[in-house]
């Protein structure tokens, strides 16, 4: 059967109309789309260890899921806990911060009077528009950092319920995505869903991967500089390195903001020296090796993908956009006609460009990842 094929503008005002209804959709189910994607981004990680339990322990599918559940709800509680008993420290010391970033902002103000002939009230006033401003915006930074662990139980209760669904159908959600198509299309479409779920798991488990090793490096520069909560603050920018470039200049801000409370000036530019280090190793050296090029966004897409998150979801949009777009991306470059949309996400690809690799010692040698 030959369908008729549109001109270009017809076609164009289509794919905008589905686009503009498509978002409307996303943003009108928040409340159960946000927590189903988290919950989906959480299985992918689980899976190798379901698996494992179902098919070298014999364990049940149901079995295995619950398991599943138990480590992820204990990594959870022991997050929550670390953070509790670390923020509960920080609130402890909040009179000596505050007593001494006083000291140091007066100091800062006198030096602001005598260099530049401004008068102390005239700098509170200006100081005063711009915490209206600030106040007034939505990105105040402590609700931006901590907003994402004070969602509500309903929240947790969906995400909890989304992920024992998803592992324990998955089998069921797999067979109805290849039966949706026709049958002369199903060996394809198998091999698509196959390539997707195989590249999103390794994307998932390198993302965790380069948190972890960013929070390590972090942690150990903001050790070796005397920054007080070096741990907390190395966790919590490994946690919003997740977002690119925005992420990493909010925790440099927090990660100054104490540096310069608790310390000397000098400390706190050794700290934003002692950052761009860091990224610039996780951009080198971490996110090639780890991570992979395949699944890289480029900057311009990335940004915009922050925006759109935001304005969707909220704080959590902005966490899960960046895996929403890299999993958009798999998915394009592996279908028929959508190639070009998925390189118009990643990078620009270099012509016989050869992969990078550090020999560690004679038996092991690190490999940069397709």
């Amino acid at each position: 059967m030959n369908f008729f094929k549109l001109p270009f503008l017809p076609k164009l005002a289509l794919a905008v109309i589905s686009i503009i209804g498509i978002g409307y959709l996303i943003k009108l189910g928040q409340s159960i789309l946000a927590p189903f994607f988290l919950a989906f981004l959480m299985a992918m990680l689980f899976l190798p260890i379901a698996n494992f339990l179902e098919k070298k322990l014999r364990f049940p599918r149901s079995v295995s899921t619950i398991v599943s559940v138990m480590i992820m709800l204990t990594i959870l509680t022991g997050m929550i806990f670390f953070f509790s008993t670390q923020i509960s420290s920080f609130s402890k010391d909040i009179p000596h911060l505050t007593k001494q970033f006083n000291l140091v902002f007066h100091n800062l103000q006198t030096w602001v009077s005598h260099t530049f002939n401004v008068k102390i009230d005239e700098q509170l006033d200006y100081l005063d528009q711009g915490l209206n401003k600030l106040l007034s915006s939505s990105g105040i930074i402590l609700g931006f950092t901590f907003g994402i662990f004070s969602t509500s139980l309903g929240f947790l209760a969906f995400f909890i319920l989304f992920f024992i669904f998803i592992l324990n159908y998955r089998r069921i959600l797999n067979n109805f995505i290849v039966n949706v198509f026709n049958e002369k299309h199903k060996a394809s479409v198998q091999e698509v869903v196959s390539e997707v779920r195989i590249m999103t798991k390794r994307y998932i488990i390198g993302l965790c991967l380069q948190v972890i090793i960013v929070s390590v490096l972090t942690t150990i520069v903001l050790t070796i500089l005397g920054v007080k909560y070096a741990i907390l603050l190395g966790v919590l920018t490994g946690l919003l390195n997740v977002i690119p470039y925005i992420g990493i200049c909010i925790s440099l801000l927090i990660s100054c903001f104490i540096a310069f409370a608790t310390g000397t000036v000098s400390t706190c530019v050794y700290v934003a020296i002692g950052y761009v280090i860091v990224h610039a190793i996780d951009g080198n050296i971490v996110l090639p090796f780890v991570v992979g090029s395949k699944v890289k966004i480029n900057a311009l897409f990335s940004f915009i993908g922050i925006l759109l998150g935001e304005h969707l979801w909220g704080i959590s949009g902005m966490f899960l956009c960046i895996p929403a777009i890299a999993i958009i991306k798999i998915i394009f470059e592996r279908v028929d006609g959508l190639q070009p949309w998925g390189k118009l996400l990643g990078e620009d690809e270099k012509p016989n460009k050869k992969k990078k690799s550090y020999k560690i010692s004679k038996n092991i040698t690190l490999k940069e990842m397709d």
